[in-house]
């Protein structure tokens, strides 16, 4: 397993973005940064090869996954509406037979 990235991804995508710019070079950007060539030039490609994600379906990976939170939230509102009822319940019949405590 590689080690973990010290540049978050926000730095990545302003460096690649301004690496696409082509306003400068990659050394100038580089020595900008204090960061390697290279590791820009790894940057921009990884970004390349991924872009086509933003187009992506919603219905995708993401799209699945809210659709399944979804529904976890929903059964877990039902179940809380029930709780609730049940509760009510029992505290109305508890009342009815002089057994609220306090």
């Amino acid at each position: 397993m590689g080690r973990k990235s010290k540049y978050d991804a926000s730095f990545k995508s302003k460096v690649v973005i301004e690496a696409l710019k082509e306003d400068s070079t990659l050394p100038e950007l580089a020595k900008k940064y204090g960061i390697a060539p290279k590791q820009i030039q790894e940057w921009k490609s990884v970004f390349l090869a991924n872009s086509a994600s933003v187009f992506d379906d919603p219905t995708g990976a993401a799209g699945k996954e809210l659709k399944k939170v979804t529904e976890e939230r929903d059964k877990l509102l039902k179940k809380v509406g029930q709780l609730t009822l049940e509760v009510d319940f029992f505290a109305a019949a508890c009342a009815a037979h002089g057994l609220n405590r306090k």
